[in-house]
């Protein structure tokens, strides 16, 4: 008879225990004693490695005996977890699986006296293959040794099986504190081979038959034992190749645990994020793979780029006005349109790769010139500055001017009048500022010079001579003449004569000028003066160089502003409208510098940065603040495009309306009108905001700021009506639940608050905190029912909230896997998983969210672009439609309530976005292919 040590013993009577198995007797060695019976204090056993060893009672004794009553007590809490998940196997094989018994005809039946096998299940089990043990921080991995042949769990199981992984850790590469120590649901036993026969399926497929079984020798039970215990029940922090492509067969204990459905991994800066598949997937063969059947088509451009650039804002032959923000040229008609009343329309074009810096109208008023920035592609590698001649009525780019002859951007350009918009002058950005002229028909470049070390902010061709050319900036006004050379690219000369300013001061910068029709020109200064100059024949007492040559000097000075003059334009009538800085002021002056009449700009909208002149009387004036105004000096003026004026980070869409809010870094907060393309309302927050959303009701919006506070405001009255502070740090995402009763808060203190709320949302009430993460949250979203949430970290962790239940956190995450979620804009998550690129570093994606229709997910990225996914996206690398037009990191997107439009933000360029979501679920018929918008960068086919 053979003799069972006391650890075999304990590890049968572990096994016996549970409901689901009849007994550990398939072995052959006899039932089993409980686990009560154990061994005498002077004989301790313990695992060391393989084999059972046998500590002396005394001395060492005592902590050997109590080091195996901890073990003991971690393999019960093991075997309730193996019960649980066993009895949950079974409930579903019931379900599933056809009522015919597992017994072959010829196999032996269970020993007498024990409990039947659950139909399902074989009825005899190896320790090996129950528990996959706890995870502990130090991992010690041992070569598993293979139980039973007939059990194995590698090959996928028949339809019906379920498996439950266990881990304790977060689904993030960081650890919390909170997140471990428990461990999760562990795998069940599978069948190593399919059944052969249908009518009565094979409880095994070992080669051995019963009898043989009992000559099994121990030391491999005991080995087993001891891998069991050692072994981690977590896989996610192990480090290894990703499961999905790990090298080994089926019986690979390492790769099995995704082969076998259970979940998928990926990998952010070298950590595992480990996402449980639902169970509704069988494989993720049957997920939709392609980019999606909705396309985006871009419908309007809220802002303008006033406050840092020059030379952008005219008026076409066609009466639209041409302006740019980020990479996008718009055209606006004010009035009537797409848009509806006093909406306007717009149209766009989109054919360059960086952010527009200025812009110049060809004499035929068609065609136009705008010149980019520098940048970088995802890669680091540097984009060139360049121009385009586009024409505006077809939106098609006509040539393509400077490509690798700028450097940094192309600061300022001008088109040549006298021989009908011939010729092109450009300055860039280097430290020299290069002057070139260029040939337009041809692209080639005619003449090129260092123009100064000092800014230069204007460019000019003399309307009446193309050989004269003048430049402004920094402290100087240059006059240039320009010898063509015949035409031959390269030949031609470049030679400059300083502006004298002889008895009056020079000013530190001189931003403006304009021709008048005698040839005199007219500069606007900062120090709010309006200069006449003209040529003159300079003498020994005129300073500067030249002895008897022709000069070009002062002729006459008028004080016309308080602080500097940032814009001039001369009207169709001769008269010549100045705009201040300071002062806010836009004059008229008539001949000789006679002021005839002025109006002032109001404050909010900032100081006059553009003007040019509309049909008739109108005016149309850009100021600094990003805002675009129409009007007249008698009548005064009103807003048609305004704009936020600093990186934008909050954004949330109306729950019914067509509607949607912004806050950023310029403290303002924001309503707009998507139908009417207009600015709602807008408050002065004092502080930054991050984050917001609409409470169900549409009543109010909570808003989150920079300093730990948060406010809640009516959306009729504007007026706050809660005023709250969580902690000391920024807050960078707020979510109200969907039923209205709850508030969540994600700070950067790594808490989730929660507060109720009242019916109108009006009134909140601290609920409770969501602790457990080791970094700051990042993004939120709750179930269906309004119970559980689902967070993400700043360390890429995936955490499970259960705030009905007391915001507890679910140690068990397996358990969500099949949960619902009303929004979806967590980044990290199996349902997403396969919008992140190839090699990211985990910062890539700044922004995700999920249709309501749940046909497709909008991406905001690092890279300036927006995607565009089927839902659900859990496909690594899956195609997308990328949009371009962004000048700057994309910081959030939304879906409008009925999915019609899609609102983006750029962070630095402050630009607002919405796109019209065309085709299957969208407003508009599906394109047989995407749009390509013409002389875009061809750097994926499916960039739109």
């Amino acid at each position: 008879m053979t003799v069972l040590s006391p650890p075999l013993l304990s590890w049968c009577s572990l096994a016996v225990s549970l409901p689901s198995l009849e007994s550990c007797c398939s072995s052959g060695l006899g039932p089993c004693r409980p686990s009560s019976s154990t061994a005498p204090p002077s004989v301790v056993p313990t695992f060391l490695g393989r084999t059972p060893y046998f500590s002396p009672g005394e001395g060492p004794a005592q902590e050997a005996l109590q080091s195996l009553s901890r073990r003991l007590q971690v393999q019960e809490k093991e075997m309730e977890l193996v019960k649980a998940a066993l009895a949950e196997a079974l409930r579903l094989l019931r379900l599933q699986a056809p009522p015919t018994s597992l017994q072959d005809p010829g196999t032996l039946g269970p020993p007498r006296g024990s409990p039947a096998a659950p139909p399902g299940l074989p009825p005899t089990c190896s320790p090996s293959l129950v528990s996959r043990g706890t995870q502990t921080e130090a991992e010690v991995e041992v070569e598993p040794s293979p139980g039973p042949p007939g059990l194995s769990n590698g090959p996928p199981a028949p339809p019906g099986g379920s498996e439950e992984p266990s881990g304790t850790q977060s689904e993030g590469g960081g650890s919390s504190s909170s997140g471990t120590g428990s461990p999760g649901p562990p795998g069940i036993l599978r069948l190593a081979q399919p059944p052969q026969r249908t009518d009565t399926p094979r409880r095994n497929s070992s080669s051995s038959s019963p009898s043989e079984r009992p000559r099994q020798k121990l030391s491999r039970k005991a080995a087993s034992s001891a891998n069991l215990l050692l072994r981690s029940g977590s896989t996610e922090s192990r480090g290894g190749k990703d499961p999905l492509s790990s090298p080994g067969g089926p019986g690979s204990r390492r790769s099995n645990y995704n082969l076998e459905g259970i979940s998928v991994k990926m990998f952010l800066r070298g950590r595992p994020i480990t996402m449980y598949i639902p169970s509704g997937i069988r494989s993720l063969e049957e997920l939709p793979s392609g980019p999606p059947p909705e396309t985006l088509s871009l419908d309007w451009v809220y802002g303008y780029r006033g406050r840092d650039s020059r030379s952008n804002l005219f008026v076409l032959r066609s009466g639209e006005v041409v302006y740019f923000i980020a990479c996008v040229v718009v055209l606006y008609r004010p009035g009537g349109g797409p848009g509806g009343p006093g909406g306007g329309g717009q149209r766009h074009y989109r054919g360059h790769t960086d952010c527009v810096r200025c812009l110049a109208v060809h004499p035929d008023g068609v065609r136009v010139a705008s010149g980019q920035t520098a940048g970088v592609d995802k890669d680091g590698k540097p984009l060139q500055p360049v121009v385009h001649v586009w024409d505006s009525e077809t939106l098609l780019k006509l040539q393509e001017i400077g490509l690798g002859a700028f450097e940094r951007g192309v600061g300022a350009l001008a088109f040549s009048v006298a021989d009908q918009g011939a010729f092109l002058c450009v300055v860039d950005d280097s430290n020299e500022h290069m002057l070139s002229v260029w040939d337009c028909s041809r692209g080639t470049k005619l003449a090129e010079i260092k123009s100064t070390n000092d800014s230069v902010l204007a460019v000019g061709f003399n309307p009446r001579d193309s050989s004269s050319i003048v430049t402004s900036g920094k402290s100087h006004v240059h006059f240039w003449n320009w010898n063509g050379g015949t035409g031959i690219p390269g030949n031609g000369t470049l030679t400059r004569k300083q502006g004298v300013f002889g008895k009056y001061k020079k000013p530190k910068f001189i931003p403006c000028f304009v021709f008048l029709p005698d040839g005199d020109i007219l500069t606007g200064d900062s120090e709010g003066n309006i200069l006449t100059w003209g040529r003159s024949l300079s003498d020994s007492r005129t300073p500067g160089r030249g002895g008897a040559k022709e000069t070009y000097g002062i002729v006459a000075q008028a004080h016309a502003h308080e602080g500097s003059i940032f814009a001039l334009c001369l009207r169709r009538d001769g008269t010549v409208l100045s705009g201040g800085g300071r002062d806010r002021r836009l004059a008229q002056w008539g001949p000789g510098l006679v002021a005839l009449q002025e109006a002032e700009i109001p404050e909010h909208f900032g100081a006059v940065r553009a003007i040019a002149e509309g049909p008739g009387s109108e005016l149309l004036v850009g100021t600094t603040k990003n805002a675009l105004l129409r009007g007249d000096l008698a009548q005064g003026f009103s807003p048609v495009i305004q704009g936020h004026t600093d990186e934008l980070w909050g954004l949330c869409t109306h729950p019914f309306q067509n509607r949607f809010l912004t806050c950023g870094h310029d403290r303002q907060l924001c309503l707009w009108d998507g139908e009417g393309h207009a600015l709602a309302w807008s408050i002065d927050l004092k502080e930054t905001g991050l984050c917001a959303d609409f409470h169900p009701s549409g009543a109010v919006v909570a808003v989150g700021l920079n300093t730990g506070r948060w406010l809640v405001l009516d959306t009729e009255t504007r007026e706050i009506v809660s005023d709250i502070t969580d902690g000391n740090e920024q807050l960078s995402v707020v979510r109200y639940s969907p039923d209205g009763l709850y508030l969540a808060i994600g700070s950067h203190d790594n808490m989730i608050y929660i507060y109720s709320v009242s019916s109108d949302g009006a009134k909140s009430s601290r609920f409770g905190r969501c602790v457990g993460h080791s970094s700051f949250i990042t993004h939120l979203d709750w179930s269906k029912d309004g119970n559980f949430i689902m967070s993400n970290s700043g360390d890429y962790e995936i955490l499970y909230w259960d705030v009905a239940g007391g915001c507890k956190l679910l140690r068990n995450r397996y358990e969500s896997r099949d949960r619902e979620w009303a929004t979806y804009t967590c980044v990290l998550g199996f349902h997403v998983y396969g919008v992140w690129p190839d090699g990211s570093d985990g910062t890539d994606i700044n922004s995700l969210c999920r249709s309501h229709n749940e046909r497709i997910v909008a991406v905001a990225d690092d890279f300036c672009k927006v995607h565009l996914f089927q839902y659900p996206c859990a496909r690594a690398k899956a195609p997308s439609l990328v949009y371009g037009g962004h000048g700057s990191h994309v910081t959030s997107v939304r879906f409008t309530h009925d999915d019609s439009h899609l609102i983006s933000l750029g962070g630095k360029d402050a630009s607002i976005f919405q796109w019209r979501v065309l085709g299957a679920g969208g407003t508009g018929p599906v394109p047989t292919t995407p749009s390509r918008t013409p002389s875009l960068s061809p750097a994926s086919s499916l960039d739109v």
